[in-house]
């Protein structure tokens, strides 16, 4: 059996970064949680909540975050994959918030994770009879551009000829111009475990697959929360100065554990997306408008293409959303306006998924409601937290302790000061250029895999930054980890085990669709599926 040896705390690899190797088991954490009194305890695993977590530990607080499910397994692994300015918000005057987002994306591709997020050009195309015209989007990607600094180039208008290089299947017919912009993409999963590790890293306690089943009373205030573990059946629970209910599209339903009364504050939007296998090589993302509003995305994405997405009213179960075949026929007829047809042959699409945009209450269409954060404070003090963007994750974790420490009540005044003091641009584990971590794996120095393919090298790098080391190191000293967990994927048996003993993979999903990339490329068949799961059964 290969398994992780259990650490307590961080040390230092050859690379010179911090990390662990491994996780604490699941008794432990809980035995963590049961005992100690918590500054601050966050109800959801998404990465609103994560990044919450993640500051208030760099403060100082005492904090545990649960989810009921896997960490990002709900919406924030269900997003396009984009941190960008919101070109769309030009439209309604919102300069300072786009500039605020621009901060944001810069900050996280730089100097934050530049080994997880990476730049992406971006194609408007104009069409004949299209909702807007070449001048209008000229001087929208122009004002665009200045408004991240021109760190990503001048917006302006491109020839379709020259557009056509870079995009194949780009459709030319009626093809006025091409409006050119950037901004930047990321794989959402593995953003949200990195910061996941920061918070742990910081001191917080962790644990996915514990289900709140009811909250704690202390003289009429939220105190704490009973909560069973999901993976044995193991009841325990947590006290807490403060309660965070970060549980997005189930926010109102853990608010009426605090007051059954209490009146619904969100309403929910369904965005389902498609990936399918490219027919050729894309040297640039289109972002192609439906209407006034609406824009739909075809993006190069982990070596797949990503389309969509859709924006409706969603009144179901949470835990029950999935695309339909409206939904499929929607986002291949809008990608129609702009992709060539070959390319969005149904036969090659290897997956789909549908996530859930937690909106303000009220009225009017959701494609345009704002994406703002809201943070609430019930009746028995618990606060809820709901709303926001990925490209602001950092900004919502910091505007949350913030008013977390203003709040009348509450005792984290004294705990909240080093907050003032927080490098604002604090990278997440692994930070490194992910093109010389690419070549120190595939150098004879940098790796005990000589036969390490090149893009497993790559994937690594952009998937871990420098912990792919510890990866590599893993399948140097056990050679069946070396092994590609499919042929046709680049991820190795290595990090199914470093998934289960790092990154806390409970459940063959975890890893396919979470901790890899094996299920968007429509690997996961049952052979592999049952070689995931052996693994994962060996540390029970």
């Amino acid at each position: 059996m290969t398994t992780l040896q259990h650490v307590s705390g961080p040390e230092t690899n050859p690379t010179g970064s911090a990390h662990f190797t491994a996780r604490v088991s699941r008794a432990e954490a809980r035995e963590q949680l049961s005992n100690a009194q918590c500054d601050l305890l966050v109800i959801g695993g998404g990465i609103l909540g994560i990044s919450t977590a993640w500051h208030a530990a760099q403060s100082g607080l005492r904090v545990a975050l649960v989810d009921a499910g896997d960490f990002a397994g709900a919406t924030s692994s269900a997003s396009s994959k984009l941190l960008h300015g919101g070109l769309r918000y030009l439209q309604t005057g919102a300069v300072k918030l786009v500039a605020e987002n621009h901060f944001e994306r810069r900050a996280v591709t730089r100097q934050v994770a530049p080994h997880l997020s990476r730049p992406l050009k971006f194609y408007l195309p104009v069409y004949k009879g299209g909702p807007h015209g070449a001048a209008k989007l000229g001087a929208g990607v122009f004002a665009y551009s200045a408004l991240s600094g021109f760190g990503d180039g001048v917006g302006h208008l491109l020839s379709p000829a020259k557009a056509r290089a870079a995009v194949p299947e780009l459709r030319v017919k009626n093809l006025k111009a091409v409006a050119v912009y950037g901004d930047s993409q990321m794989n959402d999963a593995r953003m949200a475990l990195m910061t996941t590790r920061a918070a742990v890293e910081a001191g917080a306690t962790v644990l996915n697959y514990a289900e709140v089943t009811g909250l704690r009373f202390t003289d009429g205030r939220v105190t704490g929360a009973d909560l069973r573990d999901k993976v044995d059946g193991t009841e325990f629970g947590v006290n807490a100065h403060v309660i965070l209910n970060a549980t997005g599209p189930w926010v109102d339903h853990l608010r009426r554990m605090e007051n059954p009364a209490a009146d619904p504050s969100i309403r929910l939007s369904k965005g389902a997306h498609l990936v399918l296998k490219r027919t050729a090589d894309w040297g640039a993302a289109l972002a192609t408008p439906v209407d006034k509003y609406r824009i739909t995305f075809a993006l190069p994405w982990e070596d797949m293409l990503l389309l969509g997405t859709t924006d409706e009213v969603y009144e179901g179960d949470p835990g029950q959303v999935s695309p339909t075949k409206a939904d499929f026929k929607q986002i291949l007829d809008e990608a129609s306006l702009s992709v060539r047809s070959q390319q969005l042959n149904p036969e090659l699409i290897t997956y789909a998924f549908a996530g859930l945009r937690v909106l303000p209450g009220g009225p009017g269409a959701t494609s345009k409601a704002k994406r703002e954060t809201v943070v609430t404070e019930g009746r028995g003090g618990m606060l809820s937290v709901a709303g926001g963007k990925w490209t602001t994750f950092r900004h919502i974790g910091r505007t949350v302790m913030k008013k977390l420490a203003a709040l009348p009540g509450y005792s984290l005044g004294s705990e909240m000061e080093p907050m003032a003091n927080l490098p604002h641009r604090l990278p997440l584990p692994g930070i490194a250029n992910p093109h010389a971590v690419e070549h120190r794996l595939l150098s004879d120095g940098g790796a005990p895999l000589p036969n390490l393919g090149e893009d497993t090298a790559k994937h690594l790098a952009t998937h871990y930054g420098s912990l792919a080391f510890d990866i590599t190191r893993l399948a140097g000293e056990h050679p069946e980890l070396a092994a590609r967990v499919h042929p046709d994927a680049p991820e190795i048996m290595a990090q199914v085990v470093y998934a289960r003993d790092v990154e806390w993979a409970q459940t063959a999903d975890d890893v396919l669709r979470r901790r890899t990339t094996l299920m968007i490329r429509g690997l996961d068949t049952p052979e592999v599926r049952a070689k995931v799961q052996a693994v994962l059964d060996r540390n029970q």
